[in-house]
């Protein structure tokens, strides 16, 4: 057996995450506890009881989403023994997902988590007015079609780039708002099944995140960091960092930089990785990998059942 950990990213939020570790596991408590006291404001309650607009809002999913994935993390470190370097060969996260990545890798402490994905929620919140760009999701489509199509659709120095490379067939453009819309309205000329305008605040990982992009340069520049203890799979690269200081350039591109997911997941097929887990609120990952990779077994672990299943099976 050999396992890989992955971590959910921004979309995976809901309200009443994480209220079932809350309720059986002192550990995951001392968590939600922790991230409040670091952010000075009453987060766990925001998840537990919304309203949900607010728990949308990046720079508080961004935190909770962390928050949960940590939970399970620390729920089987301290309640169940269980000795992660020993067990688990790689871990990986989509977008914010590499944070909880590199906490769980211990890269940073919890607290620092929190407030680095707290900066770059807001960060990334600010760097383009509301309403300016988006991004859309093309399903259907190869990821050489899906730039091609992105090709087509910068026309006056607006920007359109491929942002998540999910999946074979689901991948997701981000730019400026015309741009976007173009796309979605000629998606099917590239070859696309389906295009869908998705609900989110601002272009996700294309250069317009560029000033996000350089404050999370200065405040990685500054946080306490440590060498991994599991080996971290970057987004930028879809391969494992060698260091700290390799992984703190690579979250600093990730903010405005192409999320190479179906590349991590063909990295760990080729490292023959058995079982893929995805840890925290969602499923979202384990999905894309049961429609890619049927000889990955995998799941998501996000409560008491399915972290005694975990346990069990490590």
């Amino acid at each position: 057996m050999k396992y890989a950990f992955v971590f959910p990213g921004q979309g995976s939020q809901h309200i009443g995450m994480g209220l079932e570790l809350y309720q059986n596991f002192q550990a995951a408590k001392d968590v939600f506890n922790e991230v409040d006291e670091t952010l000075k404001q009453n987060l766990f309650k925001l998840m537990k009881e919304g309203p949900e607009s607010e728990l949308m809002l990046t720079a508080n999913a961004q935190p909770s989403i962390m928050a949960v994935s940590m939970a399970v993390i620390r729920v089987l470190e301290r309640e169940f023994n269980i000795d992660l370097p020993s067990k688990i060969s790689y871990v990986a996260g989509h977008s914010l997902g590499e944070y909880s990545a590199a906490c769980a890798a211990g890269i940073f402490s919890l607290s620092d988590t929190a407030k680095l994905l707290r900066l770059r929620g807001n960060a990334m919140q600010k760097a383009v007015p509301l309403g300016v760009g988006g991004m859309v999701a093309v399903l259907g489509i190869s990821f050489e079609d899906a730039e091609a199509l992105a090709g087509a659709c910068r026309e006056n120095g607006e920007c359109c780039v491929v942002a998540n490379d999910n999946s074979l067939g689901q991948v997701v453009l981000s730019g400026h708002t015309k741009a976007i819309q173009k796309a979605a309205d000629i998606a099917s000329e590239f070859g696309a099944k389906k295009a869908v305008i998705l609900s989110v605040s601002a272009p996700f990982h294309s250069p317009l995140m560029e000033p996000a992009a350089i404050v999370m340069k200065q405040a990685l520049s500054e946080v306490q960091s440590f060498d991994p203890v599991i080996s971290l799979i970057s987004n930028v690269t879809a391969r494992p960092a060698q260091n700290k200081e390799e992984i703190l350039i690579n979250l600093q591109k990730q903010t405005s930089s192409l999320v190479r997911w179906r590349e991590t997941m063909n990295f760990l097929s080729d490292e023959h990785v058995t079982d893929m887990i995805e840890i925290g609120a969602g499923n979202v990952l384990s999905n894309l990998c049961k429609r890619d990779f049927k000889s990955i077994f995998t799941c998501s672990v996000h409560s008491k059942e399915t972290i005694e299943d975990l346990v069990h099976n490590l």
